[in-house]
This record gives structure tokens, C-alpha cells and sequence, in this order.
């Protein structure tokens, strides 16, 4: 992908094209996209082995895994337990603050790139849907991103009255992980149902609107300590904006945007996912990862 020479947006750019990348010398190296990719699966891979073969390194699922022997619980699985059963076991409790801790220091949201495996599903339907809608078969259909805290908490609700973890019927994370290691279920039927919803209906739907596994990291990453960051050698073209699955957060490359007379400014929003879409494309290099933990080493 060339950046630099060509509006490298989702509709214009063939979808594998975005595993590699272009520097202004015209040498290629491997996108974010590609360790992306790389990270999903080698994650996912560790559960197989750890599974089939007994490798004993990352061993369970994404919603409640033990890593070396170390707890790994998923904060919104914590708080389902907590609400269904207004208590929560100590084990529990050590695995969600270690996750707690890791996403605080790497990017909250930064789960939903480079962890959940929906992610892959998920851009392969988004680029089908933006053909689609260049090809004006369908509308493209954008709602309020704050309906995700509605339906966040309608699932506690329903955890609490119920005594059930009500989500997990619905957790395409869940659902997907559980199928990787264990086998084939008949539950991935209702992941391609969200698939389909996503090509035809509403991009990145589940992503944007309904997960609450991805609001509960969002509420971490807010004070989380790596952000994208953005200087003003934008000339606001808004690209990044149209490739990005959460494009509110890039409020701040708009042309009238307050920016409070500073020349560099990081994405606070704890809803930026840390994709590095927004990095891939922008030509003039004006946004970038940054992170606090280099003024510790």
C-alpha cells in the first residue's frame, strides 16, 4: 500500500494490499495490519496447543484463561459473575486486575485489534460492505456510538434479575474462541448472522454499537498509558477518519477542530481501539503510537 501517492482508503485499496506498507523511499515493509493479524492468531494458536497438546502456556478461553499459571479473567465476565451472584471468587478477582493492569498500560480497547478474533471476521465484512455500498447496492448506516453503554448495561441488568450470565449466549468473542480450541459449535450460527448484519446492514455493528466486552476495555483505556498521538503536520484530508472503526475519536483532525493552540495532541478517547489504521494511511505522517511507560525506562 502506498500512502503517500494515492487516497489509500478502504474502497480504493485491495484488502491485502494493507499488509504491506510503502515508505517515501518506496521500500516495502510489513503494515500494522500484518502484526495485527500475526497477534490474533499466535494468541489463539497458544490456546490450541495448550489445549491438544497439553502445552500449559495460555490455557482456557478469552473470557477466563490462566497464562503461566497466572489468572487471566475478562473484566465483563467479572462483572456478570458479580451481578448474577452479587459476589466474586478471589481467583476472580486476581485475573481481572492483571488484565486490569496490562490494558491500562497498553491501550484498553486495544484488546478488540489485537486480541479478539472477531477482529479478522469483522474487516473482511467491512471491506464486502463498503464495495457494496460503492456499488450503491446498499446504504451505508451509522447510529449513536453511545448506544453500546445502553446495551452494556442491559446485560448486567439481565445478569442481576436472572442470576444467568445472560451475554454469553450472544458473545461472538466468546462463541469464536471456545470454537478455535474445542471444535466446531452450532453457536457460530449466530456469529455469521452478526456477519451478515455487518455486510449489508450496519458496518462493524457489533464493534460499534453492542460488545460490551469492548465498552468495558474502553472504560480502561481512558486512563490508559499509550495512545495514538496527532501533530500538526496534518492537512486534515480526514482519511484516517474514513478507515477508522471508531472515526468519532478523530475529532481532532477535523480543520475547525479545537485544539487548544497545541501542535501535538493525543487521542484520549478511551474507544480508540489502537488498530493503527489511522497511522497506515495518513500521508503526511501525522499521527503516530505513543506511550508513557518510555519516561519510566
Amino acid at each position: 500500500m502506498d500512502k503517500y501517492n494515492t487516497r489509500a482508503n478502504i474502497e480504493n485499496t485491495k484488502f491485502f494490499d494493507t499488509f504491506i506498507s510503502q515508505d517515501l523511499e518506496g521500500k516495502k515493509r510489513l503494515g500494522i495490519r500484518f502484526y495485527r493479524w500475526l497477534s490474533v492468531i499466535s494468541i489463539h494458536l497458544l490456546f490450541v496447543l495448550s489445549y491438544w497438546i497439553d502445552l500449559q502456556m495460555l490455557e482456557g478461553t478469552l473470557s477466563g484463561s490462566r497464562f503461566l499459571g497466572f489468572h487471566l479473567i475478562d473484566p465483563f465476565m467479572t462483572l456478570q459473575v458479580f451481578a448474577a451472584h452479587h459476589s466474586i471468587p478471589i481467583n476472580l478477582i486476581i485475573g481481572t486486575l492483571t488484565i486490569i493492569i496490562v490494558y491500562i498500560l497498553v491501550g484498553g480497547r486495544a484488546y478488540c485489534s489485537w486480541v479478539c478474533p472477531y477482529t479478522i471476521i469483522g474487516e473482511i465484512g467491512e471491506k464486502l460492505h463498503k464495495n457494496l455500498v460503492k456499488k450503491k447496492i446498499i446504504k451505508e448506516r451509522v447510529y449513536n456510538h453511545n448506544v453500546k453503554y445502553v446495551f452494556w448495561a442491559i446485560f448486567l441488568i439481565l445478569a442481576f434479575v436472572s442470576g444467568f450470565l445472560v451475554f454469553e449466549t450472544f458473545n461472538i468473542v466468546g462463541i469464536l474462541s471456545r470454537a478455535i480450541i474445542y471444535g466446531w459449535t452450532v453457536a457460530l450460527g449466530f456469529v455469521a448472522a452478526v456477519f451478515l448484519i455487518e455486510v449489508f446492514y450496519s458496518q462493524r455493528a457489533w464493534c460499534r454499537y453492542v460488545c460490551p466486552i469492548g465498552t468495558t476495555y474502553g472504560l480502561i483505556g481512558w486512563p490508559s498509558a499509550t495512545k495514538v498521538v496527532w501533530d500538526d503536520k496534518c492537512d486534515h484530508c480526514r482519511v484516517c477518519i474514513e478507515v477508522c472503526l471508531v472515526p468519532h475519536v478523530l475529532e481532532i483532525v477535523k480543520k475547525n477542530a479545537d485544539r487548544q493552540g497545541k501542535s501535538e495532541l493525543a487521542i484520549l478517547s478511551g474507544d480508540c481501539t489502537l488498530c493503527g489504521r489511522c497511522i497506515e494511511v495518513c500521508h503526511k505522517d501525522a499521527l503516530r503510537y505513543d506511550t508513557k511507560l518510555k519516561k519510566l525506562i
